[in-house]
């Protein structure tokens, strides 16, 4: 018979500090609703956060799917990819994905301000990626999106060099299409990234579906387009994913609250 037990890994509960048991809570929530929302790809991809007051960041072991992720399965890593912490997986062997840690080691490194950062492969996310006008203010949602950066497909990312371009293509900014790859975010929080993520997705699929038509597209003035981004920057709202992060864990909550473990 098939083995269909979640991995079982021991809890690390009052065994970290509070900051980061929280920190571990809250990422392996945004990977489970990552799951729920069609943002996950089998088991690749990831979502990591940083571990407050320590030069670390947490990570999925590459292997678990995302609706399996807990607490107290994240691997913890520093930013130059030293594994400060991880479970015992057993015969499993789960380790860390090397082009998570190129990726996310390189935002989590050289951005203070960062303490979430998530990967995305969506068919949405990867069609956009490969056009050439990338994301296109068709909508009210995709102007929060306009000054998204790009970064020129290089190869699979397993070269620590490429986070030379990586950075310097996403700047201080908190969107980044990778082309002809997908999608990145890097927010000040895990509530935020999600919301960044989900949005992003979002407007990919509005984008694909307009295009599809084939009908001429209502254009917006690039006055309007400038005016609608910048209400929709810090400073001028509330931070993305605050309001509604309590009620996404209520959701998780009633439909399997084994991510806090």
């Amino acid at each position: 018979m098939t083995d269909t037990k979640m991995v079982s890994v021991p809890s690390l509960r009052g065994k970290v500090t509070d900051a980061e048991w929280k920190a571990r809570v809250d990422l392996a929530a945004c990977y489970r609703l990552f799951d729920i929302y069609g943002l996950s790809d089998l088991t690749a991809n990831h979502i990591s956060a940083r571990v407050p007051g320590e030069n670390a960041y947490l990570i999925n072991p590459y292997g678990m799917l995302y609706e399996e992720i807990t607490a107290s399965c994240l691997i913890k890593v520093d930013v130059n990819g030293e594994i400060l912490y991880s479970p015992d997986f057993g015969d499993l062997k789960y380790g860390l994905n090397r082009a998570g840690f190129v990726i996310h080691g390189a935002v989590h490194g050289a951005r203070d301000d960062v303490g979430c950062v998530a990967h995305t492969h969506t068919v949405a996310g990867m069609a956009v990626s490969a056009l050439s006008e990338g994301v296109l203010p068709l909508n009210q949602t995709a102007m929060r999106y306009v000054s998204t950066g790009y970064h020129d497909f290089e190869g699979i990312v397993l070269d620590e060099v490429e986070r030379i371009s990586l950075l310097r293509d996403m700047g201080q900014g908190s969107a980044l299409v990778l082309r002809n790859h997908g999608l990145l975010v890097a927010t000040g929080t895990v509530a935020e990234a999600f919301n960044a993520m989900h949005r992003f997705e979002q407007v990919c699929r509005a984008q694909l579906a307009a295009l599809a038509c084939g009908r001429e597209l209502t254009q917006v003035s690039a006055e309007i387009v400038e005016e609608t981004r910048r209400n929709y920057l810090p400073g001028t709202r509330r931070p993305f994913g605050v309001m509604e992060w309590p009620a996404m864990l209520r959701k998780l909550n009633r439909i399997d609250p084994s991510y806090a473990t």
